[in-house]
């Protein structure tokens, strides 16, 4: 499959969330009540108070919600490739999804038949769709897979690829990108402080900074599957 994907038919994309509310004590009753249920395996195992639990909120679509979609695609220009990235940000998550999801929609102006993230048929992709259930957005026929066959799921996940059917392998985009020697910038935040950076710093421009080189680690990831060479620091192309 890979030797038949051609890059510049690729959306890469990665997404940043946060828990909905800044604490746990800032829930009502009911959602206090429905929290404890979702997350009492957890809490359970690693011993830890509902607030400790609440601040990983931001991993569940129905307690969280996404305050960064970047995403990147391959072009060439004057016959040399290019690697467009742009960002989808802000508090306003209704905003931000619509805006994505037009994106996708005119599709039909654009190269990309594909979508790819690293865990991306883990989190992203199904986090995504729940998140625009939730606000009434139709769903994109890329994102909308129901009733479709696997080999027509339009979809590609790095971590995925890399299991080889191993399906007990995990393998971090970190890793990855070490073993393949691709560079990762030593300023990057840690995924588990995009909580902490977006209600204390309030700082989206760092989260989206972050999303952002994320999608780029990605695209290189997958360029090395492929054989090809990783992208160079002017080939990338900020909106």
């Amino acid at each position: 499959m890979l030797n038949q994907t051609k890059p510049e038919e690729i959306l890469f994309l990665d997404i940043e969330t946060v828990p909905q509310n800044e604490s746990f004590n800032e829930l009502d009753e009911t959602d206090k009540s429905l929290w404890l249920e979702k997350s009492k395996f957890n809490r359970e195992k690693r011993n830890l108070e509902a607030e400790e639990s609440y601040h990983e909120a931001g991993i569940y679509a129905e307690f969280g919600k996404i305050v960064c979609i970047s995403v990147g695609c391959f072009s060439m220009r004057n016959g040399e490739r290019e690697f467009r990235m742009t960002s989808f940000c802000g508090d306003d998550e209704k905003l931000l999804l619509e805006d994505f999801a037009l994106l996708l929609n005119k599709n039909h102006n654009n190269p990309f038949r594909l979508l790819c993230a690293h865990n991306g048929k883990e989190f992203d992709f199904p986090y995504i769709c729940r998140r625009m259930l939730i606000h009434r957005i139709p769903l994109p026929s890329l994102l909308d897979i129901a009733g479709k066959k696997p080999w027509e799921i339009s979809h590609l996940d790095t971590m995925e690829l890399w299991k080889f059917g191993d399906y007990k392998h995990y393998t971090s985009l970190k890793l990855l990108a070490r073993v393949f020697g691709i560079p990762t910038p030593k300023d990057d935040i840690d995924g588990s402080q995009v909580r902490e950076v977006y209600y204390e710093e309030k700082n989206l421009e760092r989260i989206e900074i972050y999303c952002r080189k994320d999608v780029a680690t990605v695209a290189n990831v997958l360029l090395s599957y492929l054989g090809e060479s990783i992208l160079q620091e002017d080939e990338i192309v900020v909106a």
